[in-house]
C-alpha cells in the first residue's frame, strides 16, 4: 500500500492527494541549497488511557470473539488497571484483533477483504532502538516471503502516561532517497528530501543514485537524536522494471521495492496508543506506475516515458500523459509478475473491494469509505468503485491507524 501507507494495498498510506511537506511528504520547494534538517517534532506526555474506549473495546472484543470469557469481569479488570495505573495491558488477542480491526475501518484503503489474513506480531517487549531496527527488518523479510507477500504488523510498546514510547522515524520502512543539489537539481524520490537530510545530519552519506535506500532511523526517546541502521541484505527485496513489448524500457533502470510497510502512524486500540506499529500489505500496480514514478514532484516519468514511445507532446490534446501512464502502468504490472512478486491490478482489486463491502454487510457493519482514495487513479470510471457511494466516514472509529503526533 505509497502513500502509499496497499493491499493488501494499505491505501491509507498518502497515496491520492499531496500534502504540505512536513519531512514524509514530497519535497517541492525551499532553498535547493543543503539545509539543517528538520528539528524532532514535540512529543507531548502521553495521557491516560480512555475508560470510555477500553470498556467499548473491550465489549467488541468479545462481542466478535464468542469464545474470549466472561465480558463483564474483563471490563472490571481493565478498568482497575487504568484506575491504578493510568493504562492497560491488552492480551495477545485482544492486540491481534485491535490491529486487525484497525485495518478493517481504514477508510482509505481498498484492500480489506483481506482484513482477517493479517500477520500480528507482539513485540511490546522489545524497547531500544537497536532491537526495534533488528525486528524491522526481520519485519520486511517475513513480509516478504519470498515474492508471495503477506500481510504483517510489527507491534511495538504502546505509550504510557508520562512515559512516550519510542518512535521510527521514516514513514515506511523501505524509502528511496531524494537529494538535492546545490544548482537547484534533484536525484532520486523528491517526497523524501527531508528525511534524506536527517539521515545525513546524523551521518549517513549520499550516493548519487535515483533508487539509494535510506537508513532506518529510530528515536528511542523524545527529544534524542535518532539511530540510524543501513537495511541489511536479504531485507529488501527490489523488482526492476521491463516492458512486456518494449525493449528499451529496461534501459531507463527503474525499479521498486516489493514491501510497502507504513511506520510513521499510530495504532490505538480501546484508548491505547501503539507509535511504532509498521504494517503492510502488497502493492496495487498504479500506487507505483500512476503515483510514485509518474507524479510531477516524485519521478516524473511521463515526459521520459513518451519520448521514448516518441508520442507528440506539443499538445496536451496528443493524450500522451495517457498514453504513456498506460504503459507505466503496464510495465509495473508486468516486472511484478515477472519476478514472482506478489502485486494487484485496479481493476481486479475494485470487484474485490465490493465483495468485502457485502461481507461486512452481512454481517451487519457498515463499511466508511473515502471515494477519493478509493477511486483508483488511472482508468477510473472504468472500475465497479467508481460509480456509487459509501457509508460516511466516521473520525472517532476506533481501532484505528491514525496520523502520528
Amino acid at each position: 500500500m505509497d502513500a502509499g501507507r496497499n493491499t493488501l494495498i494499505f491505501s491509507l498510506s498518502r497515496r491520492r492527494k499531496p500534502v504540505p511537506s512536513t519531512g514524509v511528504c514530497p519535497y517541492t520547494s525551499g532553498d535547493p541549497a543543503r539545509t539543517a534538517p528538520d528539528p524532532a517534532p514535540p512529543v507531548a506526555p502521553p495521557p491516560l488511557a480512555d475508560r470510555q474506549q477500553a470498556e467499548r473495546f473491550v465489549r467488541q472484543f468479545h462481542d466478535e470473539q464468542p469464545g474470549a470469557g466472561d465480558v463483564d469481569s474483563r471490563v472490571r479488570q481493565v478498568l482497575a488497571e487504568i484506575d491504578r495505573t493510568g493504562t492497560y495491558e491488552h492480551s495477545p488477542g485482544e492486540l491481534a484483533f485491535g490491529a486487525r480491526v484497525a485495518w478493517r475501518n481504514a477508510a482509505r484503503c481498498i484492500g480489506r477483504l483481506y482484513w482477517r489474513s493479517l500477520v500480528v506480531r507482539d513485540l511490546r517487549h522489545v524497547a531500544t532502538a537497536d532491537d526495534i531496527a533488528a525486528e524491522c527488518f526481520e519485519h520486511l523479510r517475513m513480509a516478504g516471503n519470498g515474492g508471495r507477500i503477506r500481510p504483517v504488523i510489527s507491534v511495538f510498546a504502546p505509550d504510557r502516561p508520562g512515559r512516550p514510547a519510542p518512535r521510527i522515524v521514516n514513514d515506511q520502512l523501505v524509502r528511496y532517497a531524494g537529494h538535492r543539489d546545490d544548482d537547484g537539481g534533484r536525484c532520486g524520490d523528491p517526497r523524501s528530501a527531508s528525511l534524506t537530510e536527517q539521515a545525513r545530519d546524523l551521518g549517513w552519506k549520499r550516493e548519487e543514485a535515483p533508487f539509494q535506500v535510506l537508513p532506518l532511523m529510530v528515536r528511542e526517546r523524545p527529544g534524542e537524536r535518532p539511530a540510524w541502521y543501513e537495511l541489511p541484505d536479504g531485507s529488501v527485496h527490489e523488482v526492476p522494471l521491463s516492458h512486456p513489448e518494449h525493449a528499451w524500457f529496461a534501459e531507463l533502470g527503474l525499479r521498486w521495492y516489493a514491501v510497502p510497510a507504513i511506520s510513521d502512524m499510530t495504532l490505538e486500540i480501546g484508548g491505547v496508543r501503539y507509535p511504532a506499529a509498521p504494517f503492510n500489505g502488497w502493492y496495487m500496480g498504479t500506487e507505483i506506475g500512476a503515483r510514485n514514478l509518474a507524479d510531477a514532484d516524485r519521478y516524473d516519468l511521463l515526459p521520459v516515458v513518451a519520448d521514448r514511445l516518441g508520442l507528440d507532446r506539443s499538445t496536451e490534446r496528443t493524450l500522451w500523459r495517457d498514453r504513456a501512464l498506460v504503459e507505466l502502468n503496464l510495465a509495473v504490472l508486468h516486472s511484478f509478475q515477472e519476478a514472482g512478486v506478489t502485486m494487484a491490478d485496479h481493476h481486479t482489486e475494485s470487484r474485490r473491494f465490493l465483495r468485502h463491502i457485502a461481507q461486512e454487510s452481512r454481517h451487519g457493519r457498515a463499511t466508511p469509505a473515502d471515494w477519493s482514495w478509493i477511486v483508483p487513479p488511472v482508468s477510473g470510471a472504468a472500475t465497479p468503485v467508481f460509480h456509487r457511494y459509501y457509508d460516511p466516514v466516521d473520525p472517532s472509529l476506533r481501532p484505528a491507524f491514525l496520523a502520528r503526533t
